[in-house]
Formats: C-alpha cells, sequence, structure tokens
C-alpha cells in the first residue's frame, strides 16, 4: 500500500498497489502543473483525510476535474466529468519518493498528438 499527502497533510490518501508505470504529461496544464501521474479505478483510491474538501479546477474540453488542496494548493488528483470513465489519475509526486524508484515513465503528448512518444 503508498500513502500520498499534499505538502501540509491536509489531503491523504492511499493505494493497494505499486504503479506499473507513471506518465508525464506535456499538455498546457500538467506542464504547467509539474504532475506525475499513476492511473486507477476510483474504487482503489481512498482518501484518508481531506476527502470532498479538495478544490477543482476544470478547463479546455471539460472532460477532467484537477483537484487541489485548498490551503496548500499541491494538485492531488483528477476526477473524470464523463459518465461511464472508470478510471482517475493522483499525482504520484505526492507517493513517498523511494516508493517510485524503477517505476517506468512514460511520456504523453497531450499537447499535440495525444500519443505517447516512447
Amino acid at each position: 500500500m503508498l500513502e500520498g499527502t499534499c505538502h501540509c497533510g491536509a489531503v491523504r490518501f492511499t493505494v493497494a498497489a505499486v504503479p506499473d508505470r507513471l506518465t508525464s504529461c506535456n499538455c498546457s496544464l500538467c506542464r504547467r502543473l509539474g504532475t506525475l501521474w499513476a492511473y486507477y479505478r476510483p474504487g482503489q483510491v481512498t482518501f484518508t483525510a481531506g476527502a470532498g474538501s479538495t478544490v477543482p479546477y476544470v478547463q479546455g474540453d471539460r472532460t477532467l476535474a484537477t483537484h487541489h488542496c485548498p490551503t496548500c494548493a499541491c494538485v492531488t488528483h483528477w476526477e473524470s466529468l464523463e459518465a461511464g470513465t472508470d478510471r482517475m489519475g493522483v499525482n504520484a509526486r505526492l507517493f513517498p519518493p523511494a516508493a517510485l524508484d524503477g517505476i517506468p515513465v512514460r511520456r504523453f503528448d497531450g499537447a499535440d498528438s495525444w500519443t505517447f512518444l516512447d
């Protein structure tokens, strides 16, 4: 099990499994946020503190809500706004750094081709 936490500790979440890969996206938002995404089904992520208190940001095509802590502003996760979607992303940079050792990072071109670059 892994625990992720924002800088101030107001938002905490756990996941049962270490991700098999991480994604670095270069879209206009992810590039500015500096996030590294790990993907799970919503039922695989448990918020142990701050559940429901994060602040969503919705932009562009309005398909995702990117959430951040209202106190320290760390981006915690994104949720799909489209019905029937069974995937969410958590910011893997909120996990302990050693927990990410050896996990491959895929580069996703969200800015242009909408494909993986590797």
